[in-house]
């Protein structure tokens, strides 16, 4: 009933006003008040550097400018293309980024999935118009145990809210359990996780036929987000996107 809902919407709104009152709302990095729960103070906003043109077509790793990459495809897609037919990312992995991201990933800051989220829906705005359903890139189960929740998983939910697509959490798995990959080379990575993943028998039904968005946290050279993209590819989806929140740059392309 519209009265009800006018009445119950004011009522929410009341108490929100009231619980910003009693406990004001703060930055999500550095704990200045800010206007509303969940954002940003200007100087830590300030402090992100979202990624935007020039980047390569295809991975979306940033260019240093226009003229740097002729056909607008890095050196690495020129080589050997990816499996997945783009990948965006939505801020440059830097010590901005790092300030979001890293408390994400190991301090149990699971509020910062949804800010995080809407900085990527606006990176990727393309890629989540075209997907027909949204797959997290998995974590083994044994790091979840130690983690007590999927990253990937808890962007990918919140991606799903803002876009209205079906996300499958449990479309993938890790076949087997993979070393870190921090300090190896693009190469070191692809060989580490080449057929690490696989399809679930609810994600062959799920992506069977259709665009597949799949979303990580941070994209370094690919190689984890191309295994999945195989995965993906052989379980019969139609085409393989990836949606990151951050990117690490190619030190390659920083300058020439």
């Amino acid at each position: 009933m519209p009265g009800l809902q006018r009445l119950s919407g004011g009522l929410r709104r009341a108490g929100l006003g009231l619980l910003d009152a009693l406990l004001p709302p703060r930055c999500l990095t550095c704990e200045a008040e800010v206007v509303a729960q969940g954002t940003l103070c200007a100087g830590c906003f300030a402090g992100l550097s979202p990624i935007t043109a020039p980047f390569c077509r295809r991975c979306g790793v940033p260019f240093a400018h226009d003229g740097q990459v002729a056909d607008a495809l890095c050196p690495r897609c020129t080589a050997r293309p990816p499996p997945f037919r783009e990948a965006r990312a939505a801020l440059r992995y830097d010590a901005g980024a790092k300030r979001l991201i890293l408390p994400f990933k190991h301090a149990d800051r699971t509020e910062l999935a949804r800010p995080l989220a809407r900085q990527m829906a606006r990176a990727g705005a393309a890629l989540l118009a075209r997907a027909d359903v949204i797959v997290p890139v998995p974590a083994h189960w044994q790091r979840l145990l130690g983690r007590r929740y999927d990253q990937a998983a808890l962007l990918a939910r919140a991606l799903g809210t803002l876009s209205e697509r079906r996300v499958v959490p449990d479309a993938l798995a890790r076949a087997r359990r993979t070393p870190p990959l921090g300090d190896r080379g693009a190469a070191e990575r692809a060989v580490t996780v080449e057929g690490a993943f696989a399809l679930s028998r609810a994600g062959r039904t799920a992506v069977a036929g259709r665009q597949v968005l799949l979303v990580d946290d941070v994209l370094t050279s690919g190689a984890t987000a191309g295994a999945c993209a195989v995965a993906l590819l052989a379980g019969g989806a139609a085409a393989v996107d990836v949606l990151a929140a951050a990117r690490v740059p190619d030190p390659r392309l920083r300058e020439g």
